[in-house]
């Protein structure tokens, strides 16, 4: 994939940072201060949420 390419809004990391408890440190110091163990939780977390939606739906 492209860089530069957004596959999730601003606004879904966000809630999903706030459900993870990191939100703050990306408001005060941005994405560049945020773990890779973090940003890991958050993409399985965006991941579950998405294939619960898409099981919802059959």
């Amino acid at each position: 994939m492209a860089r530069g390419r957004k596959v999730m809004s601003e606004q879904l990391k966000m809630q999903l940072a706030q459900e993870l408890g990191f939100a703050e440190t990306v408001r005060q110091h941005g994405w560049g201060a945020v773990s890779t163990k973090d940003t890991g939780e958050m993409v399985r977390l965006a991941i579950a949420k998405a294939e619960q939606m898409m099981s919802g739906r059959r």
